[in-house]
């Protein structure tokens, strides 16, 4: 027997996964499970390519990071999270 154990937020990201696309709760895991992984990846400091599936079914190829050094003299926001809203924003 193998056993999972996932954080709080990837267990919601997971269920909500589930039900907004009516897959099978493994799918949901796997999905949470590689958008944390991601997630670190994109905190490492390093560019990084990846794939997602838009809305409409179309593949999107993105290079990002979420690191704000690349893009100091950019950022104009109001200091709010997107993790507030369950997303993550990348440059």
């Amino acid at each position: 027997m193998q056993a999972i154990i996932l954080s709080s937020n990837t267990a919601i990201r997971a269920k909500v996964i589930t039900i907004r696309t009516n897959a099978r709760k493994i799918d949901g895991i796997s999905k949470a499970i590689l958008i944390e992984q991601l997630k670190e990846k994109l905190k490492s400091g390093k560019i990084v390519k990846f794939a997602y599936l838009k809305n409409n079914g179309e593949v999107r190829v993105a290079f990002g990071t979420t690191n704000s050094d690349f893009i100091k003299d950019k950022i104009c926001g109001w200091g709010e999270s997107r993790e507030s809203y369950a997303t993550t924003a990348y440059f």
